[in-house]
Order: structure tokens, then C-alpha cells, then sequence
């Protein structure tokens, strides 16, 4: 096994893969190593139609071999630390790699332990989470027979924010469809101020709430499951806000048990876990403030270190952690790598901070949010190609798009570093 590379890449998910496989198709010749511990690579944007039971999970799956570009060194290791001032990283069992350029993208991990009684209540029982296993999420859908079902989400940054409130409209759609809806509240309770920030989506999003007549809760963070008795409890965070009063004998059996804490009873409850960096990321001289990989929002270039650079879900970034992110990051980051190698400075490709939310809204219907940094509608103009005018509207050929057309372009365009 070689100590050091040309290009080091740390992890095998969407951004370390996607980067890597473009840089050698540009240039066959670069010497690339990617460090990745998992067997496994997984379409992780087709879970939440797992969970609704509208795809197979199998095709999520793919051995980490099967992705991995020909020419680039695995090395499958857990990378554990970072020692950027002396162009390092450590290895759990292959000791130092050291590198003249490194590309950090490991994405973010689970921290179930945020969130009090949520490691002994997941995935078990009637708590499901598409986040972590899409499988019994359909289990608990298919089983829900009537009451509460509560969607939720953390505090904490999360990868595809609109996955939690993606389910809950399919849920919704199939309480309805199996004649459960009048025995049946659907409740989408979010620390978030709105449902959705860009307005065109938010102005979709609130018809189809009320369509299925879902209670949207703003302003409802979770501190506490008790899957015993099918209680969670949220804190009321409206800024300024001293107290929160339920009203007595609410259809959903909400009460108060403090001035700003409500509990809440569920007969089917699915969350996001809150999330964060991996702690070899936020433990690193690489880390901002809040653990998060510390890079410049336009160049993904290191604020301190210049030849490093990160993209995915681990970049500390104001926008949201997709793979549509990635697909628009990937490009500044190698743009700007091949500059230095040559010119010895970076190059003008600025990433303006666009994401994608492929927002599922029934069987059958979607709505795609592309945005940037200031929450401006962009929309890709190729839509007009599918006779798709306005994606901000529900429609059937969107659904089309998210159930065949990404994970087609993902395993045969983005994966092997093809232009998309």
C-alpha cells in the first residue's frame, strides 16, 4: 500500500466518488487514492420511496467495488485523524497517508443520542426513520390503522431537509387511500419556522397540507421519545415566546407539561435523527465553530489550509446537504485543484450555493425545488425538455423523474464522472 498521493480522497459516498471519477476521466494520469471502510454504497435520495413501499431497496445497494473508478487506489481504512500542517491523515489500521492535495467528503453521521429515549426507541416498533432504515418505515405504514401519526425532524443540520416532510406526504396520500383518514390525524411537527423557504414551493406545499388536511406544527423541537407509552415531547422554540398553551382536549391529545414543553401521543412516529460531522472531521483543525468542515462558500476551498478542499454533506455550508448539491460542487472543487496543480491558483468556477429538494408529494406527484444560497427559485431550464413548464407545480413526469430518471443519471452519469 503506498503513504502518499497526488489527490487523497476521503470517503466513497456521492462526493468522494463523483470527484474522483471526474478528475481521472479529465485526466487519467492523476495518482488518486480514496479512503472508504464501507462494502457498500447506497442511492440514499430512493429511501424515501422505500419507505412509502413504491421501490425496492435492493436497487439502493451496490458493493463499494462497483463505484470505485478503475485507476484510483482504494484503500479501505477508517481515516481518524487530520494533520493538515504536514499534508497527513491518519488511518485506523494503515497508519499515515500523506498528499499534495486532499478532498474531504465523508459526509455526516447519525447522533440518535441528541434526542432523550431515541437510541433504545429506533427503528423499533412503531418508530421508523427513513434515515436509517426505509424497510420498517413501510412495516409501520403498512400496520398504521389509525391515530396519530407524527413526522418530525431535529435541530440539528440534516441531509436532504426535505426528506422528513417527503414521507409525510405519502403517508398521507396512502392513510387516505385506505380509507384511514377520518379515524387518522397526520401531524408535521418542525423546529423550522415555514414548511419551505423558497415561496413558490412553500405556496405548493401549503395546498397540498391542506388537501390531506395535515396539522402543521411550526416552531416544535423533539427532546424526548417514550416508545413505551408512545409519547414525544417537543420544546416550543418560537424566539421570544415565554409560554406555549395547547388548547384543552385537542383532537391530537396534546397537553403541556411546561411553560414550553408539549407532549405529544403517536401511534406511528417517524423522525430524522439529528445529525452532525463525524468527530475526525469536527475534532480537526479543519473544523469551524460548530464541527463542520471549514471551507469557503463559493471555492470549497479551505479558509486555512489552500490545498484542501470539501464538498457533500460534511462542508460547513448555508444551503441544503443533497446530492444535487454535490453534483454542483464537484465541479468547483476539481475546477480549482487542476488550476493550482498547473497556475498555481484557483479558478474562477464559484459554486452560488445551489441544491435540489425533490419534494414527493402523493403517489404519483412531485414538486422540485432547486434553490440557492438566498432561497431564489432556480430551475433547471432542461426541465422544459420533459414538458415539465413550472417544477414548482405537482406533476406526474417529476414523479417520473425521481422513481427512474436520477437513479439511472446517478449510477451511470454522476458515479462514473460523466458530465450530467
Amino acid at each position: 500500500m503506498k503513504s502518499h498521493y497526488q489527490i487523497l480522497v476521503i470517503g466513497g459516498g456521492t462526493g468522494g466518488i463523483m470527484t474522483a471519477s471526474r478528475m481521472l476521466q479529465l485526466n487519467g494520469a492523476l495518482d488518486i487514492g480514496i479512503i472508504e471502510p464501507s462494502d457498500k454504497h447506497y442511492y440514499q435520495p430512493a429511501w424515501t420511496l422505500v419507505g412509502a413501499g413504491t421501490y425496492d431497496y435492493k436497487k439502493t445497494e451496490r458493493p463499494m467495488a462497483s463505484v470505485m473508478p478503475e485507476k484510483a487506489d482504494w484503500i479501505k481504512d477508517y481515516a481518524t485523524e487530520f494533520d493538515p500542517d504536514n499534508n497527513r491523515v491518519i488511518t485506523k489500521t494503515h497508519g499515515p497517508v500523506t498528499y499534495d492535495y486532499l478532498v474531504v467528503s465523508p459526509g455526516l453521521v447519525m447522533k440518535p443520542e441528541l434526542i432523550e429515549g431515541l437510541p433504545e426507541a429506533m427503528d423499533k416498533g412503531v418508530v421508523c426513520s427513513n434515515y436509517t432504515d426505509p424497510i420498517h418505515t413501510w412495516k409501520v405504514l403498512k400496520n398504521f390503522k389509525g391515530g396519530n401519526a407524527v413526522f418530525t425532524q431535529p435541530t440539528t443540520p440534516i441531509k436532504c431537509g426535505g426528506a422528513p416532510q417527503k414521507i409525510a406526504y405519502l403517508a398521507a396520500d396512502f392513510i387516505r387511500k385506505h380509507g384511514l383518514a377520518k379515524k387518522s390525524n397526520v401531524i408535521f411537527a418542525t423546529p423550522g419556522t415555514t414548511i419551505f423557504g423558497v415561496p413558490q414551493i412553500k405556496k405548493t406545499l401549503d395546498k397540498v397540507i391542506d388537501r390531506y388536511g395535515m396539522i402543521f406544527k411550526p416552531f416544535y423541537a423533539p427532546v424526548k421519545i417514550d416508545a413505551e407509552k408512545q409519547i414525544i415531547t417537543f420544546k416550543y422554540t418560537k424566539p421570544d415566546t415565554k409560554s406555549y398553551d395547547v388548547e384543552a382536549g385537542n383532537v391530537i391529545g396534546e397537553r403541556n407539561t411546561g411553560p414550553l414543553t408539549v407532549e405529544m401521543p403517536f401511534d406511528m412516529l417517524h423522525l430524522a435523527p439529528p445529525q452532525g460531522p463525524p468527530d475526525f472531521v469536527s475534532k480537526s483543525p479543519l473544523a469551524n465553530q460548530d464541527g463542520w468542515l471549514d471551507v469557503d462558500k463559493h471555492t470549497l476551498q479551505h479558509k486555512k489550509y489552500p490545498n484542501v478542499f470539501g464538498l457533500g454533506d460534511v462542508a460547513g455550508l448555508p444551503t441544503a446537504k443533497t446530492g444535487a448539491a454535490i453534483r454542483k460542487q464537484a465541479p468547483v472543487v476539481i475546477d480549482n485543484i487542476f488550476k493550482l496543480m498547473k497556475e498555481n491558483h484557483i479558478g474562477k468556477k464559484s459554486y452560488n450555493g445551489y441544491s435540489s429538494c425533490p419534494l414527493v408529494t402523493a403517489y404519483g406527484k412531485m414538486v422540485l425545488a432547486e434553490f440557492d444560497y438566498d432561497n431564489n427559485f432556480t430551475p433547471d431550464p432542461k426541465l422544459k425538455q420533459m414538458l415539465v413548464f413550472d417544477s414548482s407545480k405537482e406533476h406526474w413526469r417529476l414523479w417520473m423523474l425521481k422513481k427512474y430518471g436520477l437513479p439511472y443519471l446517478y449510477w451511470n452519469k454522476m458515479m462514473k464522472g460523466k458530465d450530467v
